[in-house]
Formats: C-alpha cells, sequence, structure tokens
C-alpha cells in the first residue's frame, strides 16, 4: 500500500488565487472527484470581490462548500441563490447549464471569501441528464463529534451520520477539524480517498507508511485500507472519496467520456447556442 502526495498548484483567477490540486499529472480523478479548487482565504477592500461571469459546463454536478463569505449564484435555470458558508450547493450540468458567480451583499464593505469548489463527473447514464440546482443550508448538514474531531459530513455517510446532500455515484465528502496531538481513522469501505490539508500539518499513515502532509497537500490513496490521520498542530482537512467511474476527458469547464461530446460543447458556446444566464449578461469566451 502507498500513498501519493500530491501538492497544489497556484493559479491566478484575476480578483484572486486558488490552490489547484485536481486534476494532477499522475492523478487525475478520486472517486468521482476530477477537480478540486482551494479558494482563498481572498481578502477584498469595498468595491472589490469576485465576479465570474457566465461560463458554460457539461458532464458534471460542481460543489460550492465555503468557510467564509457569500457568493451569488446565478444559473441559466433562472436560479440565483446566495451561497454562505456551511451550506452546500450542488449544480449539476448534464448536456448543458450556464452560471456566472459573483461577490455577495457585503461588496460594499471589506470582505473575505474561503472555500473548496470541486466538480464530481457524472456517470455514463446521467452525463446528458437535465441540469439542475440544490441548495442545502448549513443547519441541513450533519455535524458530528467522532474521536474529539468536529466532523461535518458533506456528501455520503460516515461514522453513523448521513447527508441529505444528492450525489449520483458512491461517494464521501467530509470537512474535519483535528485537534493538535489527535488522530482520525478514516472509513475504508471504498475504493478511492483523499485527504486534503486546508491548513495545519498532519501525519498520514497507512499500513506503517507515514508520510507528512501539510498546507495545500494531498495524500491520495486508491487502495481499500485503514488510512489514519495524525494532527501534529489544530488541523483543519477535507476528506473526499469514493468508487472510480472510469476515465473522463476533461478541457476547460467541460468534461465527458467521450472527446466528441466536449467537441460539440465547444462548438455550441461559440455559436451562442447555450441558455444564458437571466440578469447576467456577460459571458467568457471559448479559449482559443
Amino acid at each position: 500500500m502507498t500513498l501519493t502526495i500530491l501538492k497544489s498548484k497556484e493559479k491566478d483567477l484575476g480578483e484572486f488565487s486558488v490552490k489547484r490540486i485536481l486534476p494532477s499529472a499522475g492523478t487525475r480523478m478520486v472517486g468521482p472527484f476530477i477537480f478540486f479548487d482551494h479558494m482563498g482565504p481572498a481578502d477584498f477592500p469595498p468595491g472589490k470581490g469576485i465576479s465570474v461571469r457566465p461560463h458554460p459546463h457539461i458532464g458534471i454536478a460542481t460543489v460550492t462548500y465555503l468557510f467564509e463569505g457569500e457568493i451569488i449564484h446565478r444559473d441559466s435555470l433562472g436560479i440565483v441563490q446566495p451561497i454562505q458558508a456551511g451550506a452546500v450547493n450542488v449544480m449539476t450540468a448534464g448536456k448543458g447549464i450556464v452560471h456566472s458567480e459573483r461577490s455577495g451583499e457585503d461588496v460594499n464593505e471589506q470582505s473575505r471569501v474561503h472555500g473548496i469548489q470541486s466538480w464530481m463527473a457524472l456517470p455514463d447514464h446521467l452525463e446528458e441528464c437535465e441540469p439542475e440546482f440544490a441548495h442545502f443550508p448549513d443547519g441541513e448538514v450533519p455535524a458530528i463529534t467522532h474521536d474529539g474531531c468536529q466532523i461535518k459530513v458533506i456528501m455520503g455517510e460516515a461514522y453513523g451520520a448521513r447527508s441529505p446532500v444528492q450525489h449520483f455515484s458512491p461517494i464521501r465528502y467530509l470537512d474535519c477539524l483535528i485537534p493538535a496531538g489527535s488522530s482520525l481513522e478514516l472509513p475504508d469501505d471504498q475504493s478511492e480517498i483523499a485527504v486534503y490539508i486546508v491548513n495545519g500539518s498532519a501525519r498520514i499513515d497507512i499500513a506503517g507508511d507515514t508520510q507528512s502532509l501539510e498546507d495545500g497537500g494531498m495524500a491520495v490513496l486508491k487502495e481499500k485500507d485503514t488510512l489514519c490521520v495524525f494532527a501534529n498542530s489544530d488541523c483543519h482537512c477535507m476528506v473526499i472519496g469514493g468508487e472510480p467511474l472510469g476515465d473522463r476527458h476533461i478541457w476547460w469547464n467541460f468534461v465527458a467520456s467521450d472527446v466528441e461530446k466536449i467537441e460539440q460543447a465547444k462548438r455550441r458556446w461559440r455559436a451562442g447556442e447555450f441558455d444564458r444566464v437571466p440578469g447576467d449578461d456577460e459571458w467568457i469566451p471559448l479559449p482559443e
């Protein structure tokens, strides 16, 4: 049994930067997770903030989860939803959706945004499903204490708690706070699992193989076995995993099992054939 250690890469998005960890060279996916960005923490002066213009997606479900701040989601279904800390927001792109992400009502004050943006590839039979959006407020997301650790079960189930958040294949997504000197043994019932350090430091142990992990690093295990996280300092980490879905192609915001579906999406976006976002007339051109 061996752990793969991934290091995030800083990516400048204009108004702020993210730590991008998936896809990574040699590790394109963990279970259904094909994209994983750690946003911020980004501090904005009054009048400034996140301003991601309308852009399209196919073949995935996006999950937006904030630790701090607020983002206003708008999409081509006509949905306008403030995304706030602790809530879970799942946008299922399926055959195609367009959305924008803008700063919340605090844009006129000094503000901060900090969170995780992840994408889950959809199973083959759902790649071209109808798009939809679902919002789960903070109070609906199970928060438990296990072995002295504070855990939110964002998706799937763990330690006797089950999240109501919809998912499309076997999956696990946890937000964990592990006190310094404590440890957390992770469930071993799924084929792939990974631990990402938001802040703090830890030792990751699998069958006696111990690796150190710092801020912005991810440890990936692609076999079923007991994985334990030992916190060197107070440690905030995310756990993702599930069952693999098979190969996926990814280009810009498009994900598909068949590369021709991506080519079709390119043609549709270039020709203006995706639905627009009501109330947000800007758009991001197709990269060339």
